[in-house]
């Protein structure tokens, strides 16, 4: 719109009417701060959404070298085998014998990349356990398992008192018993220099050592281990698979697990490897990259919500300021504003608001980050693709949120706005 001005009986064009970027600036950070309060309330959603977003994907990277790091440390260098025993000439209600061979243990052992390994099953029958022979069972909660002291060294318990399972108490088949911590609370054994006894279906069977962890097989934290050998003896053969049938375990070193896992049926059986199912560890970047991944789309979703959040309080303030300023947009249009000079007003002011919301949030985001890796005592990863834009995501937020209330001021009729004055 072009206004006419007369100057000594002549008709000269007005310039149209111009408002700087400094102004436009300036006439935003004004109306921003006429209510500091609840401009700062506005920003809220967007400080949540935009920290949460930067600080979800600053610790999802800082913890994926700790995840990766603990993965192979335990499941990268296990290596499980179950065998399925055949029941040709097999008694009906019999067990049949295991494929594992009798020397197990040393097979296991002289593959390259093996550490410790061997066989373990649950004893059949659910055996009674107590502290004297005549004794009610004490055992509830708690499993007798037989295990090679290949399986035993496998499991890697640590030891409290008194010495593990070894090969001369598996060659003699001796009546021993390695308790877990919990076991020797439950019958009462505190110390061992006086080599206690329990009694396993109300045979003694002297205590050798206690132990408080174990890094394989957490089945055995609540267990008592005896020789395979004495089980095999007194218990007969393991029950078949599925139900708690004879499993080989083994601890390799890190990196030979697949090796180890492709060689272990020939080195056990090599008449019949087909018998053997072993089970390697899986792929620790692909099991990393999962658990990375679905916890990174959950904060992320929990990201996007509060931001979602922040761009509605975003456009309902600045919708209310549009109200509450209708004569101010009617004085201004008076004056010669443009509809367009009006709507970039209110623009500017939403991403304002959602770009300081940005900064606030990825200023938090990076706090938030650097704070959890120094207490847990990592190592802070914070890659510039996600926090150099995040205050972007402010802006973008805050644009979109104002451009309905923006659109809204711009069609104002000054008239109307002038008359509620």
């Amino acid at each position: 719109m072009i206004r006419i001005r007369r100057r000594g009986g002549a008709a000269i064009p007005e310039p149209p009417s111009h408002l700087s970027p400094h102004d436009l600036l300036s006439e935003a950070l004004s109306g921003i701060l006429q209510r500091p309060g609840r401009s700062m309330l506005t920003m809220l959603g967007t400080v949540l959404g935009i920290g949460a977003f930067v600080a979800v994907l600053g610790l999802t990277a800082t913890a994926t070298g700790q995840i990766g790091e603990r993965f192979s440390l335990t499941k990268a260098t296990t290596v499980t085998v179950t065998d399925q025993p055949r029941t040709d000439g097999v008694a009906p209600g019999a067990n049949p014998p295991s494929n594992f061979p009798a020397d197990v243990d040393h097979r296991i052992a002289a593959i390259d990349g093996v550490r410790a390994g061997g066989v373990w099953w649950p004893v059949p029958g659910a055996p009674t356990v107590s502290r004297r022979p005549d004794g009610p069972d004490e055992g509830t909660g708690l499993s007798v398992l037989a295990a090679t002291p290949g399986a035993v060294a496998a499991m890697e318990p640590t030891l409290t008192a008194g010495v593990t399972l070894d090969e001369f108490v598996q060659r003699t088949a001796q009546p021993v018993v390695l308790l877990s911590e919990a076991a020797a609370k439950r019958l009462g054994v505190s110390r061992l220099d006086a080599q206690p006894a329990v009694f396993i279906d109300r045979v003694p069977y002297t205590v050798v050592g206690v132990y408080s962890d174990v890094q394989r097989q957490s089945g055995a934290l609540l267990s008592l281990l005896i020789p395979a050998s004495t089980a095999l003896e007194r218990y007969g053969n393991p029950a078949p698979q599925p139900d708690h049938g004879a499993q080989g375990l083994v601890a390799t070193r890190i990196g030979a697990a697949p090796v180890v896992a492709a060689q272990l049926p020939l080195a056990l059986r090599p008449d019949a490897p087909e018998a053997f199912t072993v089970v390697p560890p899986p792929d620790p970047h692909s099991l990393q990259d999962t658990v990375t991944s679905d916890l990174t789309g959950l904060f992320l979703a929990l990201a996007g919500i509060c931001l979602l959040v922040g761009a509605v309080g975003i456009a309902n303030t600045t919708l209310v300021a549009v109200l509450e300023r209708t004569q101010e947009i009617g004085l201004r249009r008076s004056l010669g504003a443009r509809t367009g000079h009006i709507a970039a007003q209110f623009l500017t002011e939403s991403t304002a608001l959602g770009t300081l919301g940005g900064l606030i949030g990825t200023g938090l985001g990076v706090v938030t980050v650097v704070s959890v890796a120094a207490a847990r005592e990592w190592t802070a990863v914070l890659q510039p693709a996600t926090t150099l834009p995040a205050p972007l995501i402010g802006t973008v937020v805050g644009l979109l949120a104002g451009l309905y209330p923006a659109l809204r001021a711009a069609r104002t009729d000054p008239l109307k706005a002038l008359r509620n004055t």
